[in-house]
């Protein structure tokens, strides 16, 4: 989910507003001339690999827009209809879910971090809800999973495996029960962090507080181990994606991030990490955020934030002129899209440095105001394995860039997790009691 960022300084202020809303218009948007139509053959034999071979994405939003839509009742989208052409875009439907021969997905039950304490909670728990509704309205479709042999039995049964990952540490009310309640509840993952800190974990787009984890977000770490729930560190410091692969002993993931390396965003992922995701038996799932996998769009998102501050700055009491000002600007300055091929770049990026057992897809959609060109919603998964396909991937690896790497790490979880139930008891453990700041209101480091 990209949401608006609280802000650094000015340099961090044009990086944030650049992970536009999804409920900000879409973009005018230039059609690269590089991305050619992809070879049907390549197309077709992708379509083909993804009925063997589950593609299990990492991250969708849709549950969001269920509650952003029509306050969580089914009824508000039509989900048997193709849902491309309402406004806003929604880039999940059936008809285009059959089309993209997606097996599995991590449903996100997102709820902002402006949700603090037991309000985050019950919103979380309210999303999980939503999950489980749409399971049960539409069970020729979609079936709950809890397992990774789950994931498996519910592909081969022709339908679309359902689990649930929690898009920030603020859903669990800096509760360790709340967390063990949430993984009863479904939850398989949970992202350690949003766009903003929480009291034991700095993210990637806020001021760093705790300088990585906490003595209490270690213990979050070792307890999400216990239960079987996979770390998830898209969002975080890189500070606080050490520190969790110092504690881990499951594999991590990333449900939703790109290489650094190729596109220098702070939600993305340095070179030094993927190194020890692979030591760590972990998997970075690429997304599909324009601004996450291409350098020039994440340069017009800035000059497009910087062109809104100073209309601000110049109008602080007429937004509505704002707005209009800021729509003018893009409409004569179009941005230029993300490709597939950028896509299969980051992919490859990571395979380079991590290893083919270490990649998978996060594509998420339904969090996003804007997809690279080619990839419109889930009907369009073919082209991205089309494109590496004609790189000549094999279809081994294609397997488990699919789905065989998330599903090997979330079964290594399980197995972990059945381990350390015989060697302790659930911790007991209490922020204020492992996090008692210091003279100067700080957390100190453990």
């Amino acid at each position: 989910m990209i949401i608006a960022r609280r802000p650094r300084p000015l340099f961090g202020l044009l990086s944030f507003l650049a992970l536009l809303s999804f409920r900000a218009p879409i973009d005018a948007q230039a059609t690269p001339a590089a991305d050619a139509a992809p070879d049907a053959k390549w197309v077709e034999k992708a379509r083909a690999l993804l009925k063997v071979h589950p593609l299990v994405d990492g991250h969708n939003d849709l549950p969001w827009q269920f509650r952003e839509r029509a306050l969580n009742r089914l009824g508000g989208l039509e989900l048997e209809r193709d849902l491309s052409s309402v406004t806003p875009p929604v880039h999940t439907d059936f008809p285009r879910l059959a089309a993209g021969g997606l097996g599995g997905q991590f449903w996100s039950v997102y709820v902002p971090t402006s949700f603090e304490g037991s309000d985050a909670a019950t919103a979380t728990f309210e999303q999980i809800d939503v999950v489980k509704r749409l399971a049960e309205r539409y069970p020729d479709r979609l079936e709950m999973a809890l397992t990774a042999a789950d994931v498996t039995r519910i592909h081969r049964a022709g339908k679309i495996a359902s689990l649930i990952g929690m898009e920030g540490g603020h859903s669990i009310a800096n509760s360790l029960g709340v967390l063990r309640e949430l993984y009863r509840a479904g939850a398989r993952y949970m992202t350690i962090t949003h766009s903003k800190n929480v009291a034991w974990a700095d993210s990637a787009t806020d001021e760093p507080k705790v300088g990585g984890l906490s003595k209490f977000g270690i213990e979050v770490v070792r307890e999400m181990n216990r239960v079987g729930m996979l770390v998830d560190l898209s969002h975080v410091s890189p500070e606080t994606m050490h520190d969790a692969l110092d504690v881990a002993v499951a594999p991590v993931i990333f449900s939703h991030s790109s290489s650094r390396a190729l596109v220098d965003h702070p939600r993305n992922i340095p070179d030094d990490v993927l190194r020890r995701l692979a030591q760590n038996g972990g998997v970075a799932m690429v997304t599909f955020v324009p601004t996450f996998v291409s350098s020039a769009r994440r340069e017009w998102s800035a000059r497009q934030d910087g062109e809104r501050a100073r209309w601000k700055a110049l109008l602080p009491e007429d937004p509505k002129r704002v707005d209009r000002e800021v729509d003018a600007w893009t409409a004569a300055n179009p941005a230029p899209q993300a490709t597939v091929s950028q896509i299969a770049d980051h992919i490859e990026h990571v395979r380079t440095v991590a290893g083919v057992d270490h990649v998978g897809i996060g594509s998420d959609f339904d969090g996003i105001s804007a997809t690279p060109f080619g990839l419109d919603g889930v009907e369009d998964y073919p082209v991205l394995f089309a494109e590496l396909l004609r790189r000549g991937w094999s279809e081994a690896d294609l397997a488990k860039l699919a789905g065989g790497n998330v599903l090997r790490a979330l079964a290594e979880a399980e197995k972990v997790a059945t381990r350390l139930q015989k060697e302790r008891s659930p911790s007991e453990a209490r922020i204020e009691e492992l996090d008692a700041p210091t003279a100067d209101g700080a957390v100190a480091k453990p």
